[in-house]
């Protein structure tokens, strides 16, 4: 008889959880397992890369209501005698307004957001929370399930939330599953009563897919003579540093190279982002290219990748990198060692722009090394798809 899985997640738009998740239900044999998906937005650029064996479960009335902005929420909710959730959504919005720190705002405003859904029908064998906060609240609240499992995609330190909260879901939970080493033994730092339920699964991801889709197009760059291509991949947020990937883009024009530099992605720093690459004269080397459905053609003509990230858990976009075989740039966030082995397959510089302008500096005036490091990474198994099994053992 076929196991009975559920996955939640707030959405697929672009991010490297929402791209794990999309990699790992590709990877799932749908004839041993039925899959269940929760969203709460159904939008984002991997909607359509979901296998057609996933069920997308149907947003509850009531939510659809709550989720509406204040006013029409307010109007929709009254006109249905839902006065109970007026109070919670306006709740929900003074919370949003008044707690400055996201990764708090999202906790405390679980409590309101709940009220407007029910348990799920249906039961499972197993639930899992694919992304930190909402996704497991959801699983342990509003689903009945044999087995549940959270899963956390990044440093549980660096995120600046409050462990109280989540000491309480995660002592409801069957195992917590995060995707390093480095990531584990902070959560088991952080959560000593928990350690024995920590596992880590490593992100799936398919070289042959992977270079496929690479090929997919061709001339992206409109290429010069001796011009250096960069390519970065990540949400237009903190977390990604692109402020410091402006000023080493400015550090290098300044010393003469020929720069352009291309980010994927986007985010809530759009607006601050484009303010600083004007203000420094990089309209014409530092370009935001928005959200790319499929990356991959990007960084595979791309001379160089950086990712200027504060923290990662494990970074999606890198192990990418590394597969189309490119010659890589990482600031030394605490799992960057996790990926990158500092001059054999990829070069960690200090968190800065001058480390991050010199780091790039080396590799384009370096044949040896930056050919030495395109070897070196053409030799290593990169592929991840036996991750599945891991899931499997726990499901079972």
């Amino acid at each position: 008889m076929k196991r009975n899985l559920l996955f939640v997640i707030p959405s697929l738009s672009a991010g490297g959880g929402e791209k794990s998740l999309v990699n790992l239900l590709s990877q799932i044999n749908f004839e041993y397992y039925n899959v269940d998906l929760f969203l709460f937005t159904h939008d984002g650029i991997f909607m359509g890369y979901l296998p057609k064996e996933v069920n997308v479960i149907n947003l509850p009335e009531d939510y659809k209501l709550f989720s509406l902005p204040l006013l029409y929420s307010i109007k929709e909710l009254f006109i249905k005698g839902k006065f109970n959730l007026i109070y919670n959504r306006m709740k929900f919005a003074l919370n949003n307004k008044s707690n400055k720190i996201v990764s708090i705002k999202e906790q405390e405003s679980w409590k309101y957001i709940s009220k407007s859904l029910d348990k799920l029908e249906r039961n499972y064998d197993v639930a899992i929370g694919f992304l930190e906060k909402t996704s497991t609240y959801f699983c342990v609240d509003k689903v009945n399930a044999s087995k549940k499992i959270g899963w956390v995609h990044i440093d549980y330190d660096q995120l600046g939330m409050n462990p109280n909260y989540d000491i309480k879901y995660f002592n409801k939970l069957s195992n917590i599953v995060t995707v390093s080493e480095e990531c584990a033994n902070i959560l088991r730092k952080k959560f000593p009563s928990q350690s024995k339920k920590i596992e880590v699964i490593y992100n799936i991801v398919s070289p042959s897919v992977i270079n496929k889709m690479a090929n997919i197009e061709e001339s992206l760059y409109d290429k010069h003579h001796k011009e250096i291509n960069i390519i970065s991949i990540g949400r237009l947020h903190y977390q990604k540093g692109f402020e410091v990937a402006i000023e080493a883009c400015k550090k290098l024009r300044d010393k003469g190279f020929k720069i352009k530099w291309n980010i994927i992605g986007d985010g809530e720093e759009r607006e601050k982002l484009i303010k600083l690459i004007k203000e420094n004269d990089l309209q014409n080397h530092f370009k935001l290219l928005g959200l790319k459905a499929n990356p991959y053609p990007y960084i595979k003509q791309a001379d160089i990748y950086v990712q200027t990230s504060r923290f990662e858990g494990k970074s999606i976009a890198i192990d990418e990198a590394k597969i189309l075989n490119k010659p890589i740039v990482v600031t030394n966030f605490s799992t960057a060692k996790d990926q990158i082995n500092d001059g054999v397959d990829g070069l960690i510089v200090d968190m800065n722009s001058n480390s991050v302008a010199i780091g790039i500096e080396k590799l384009i005036k370096d044949n040896y090394l930056r050919n030495n490091l395109v070897h070196n990474l053409s030799n290593l198994k990169l592929g991840t798809e036996e991750e599945i099994e891991k899931l499997y053992k726990l499901c079972d």
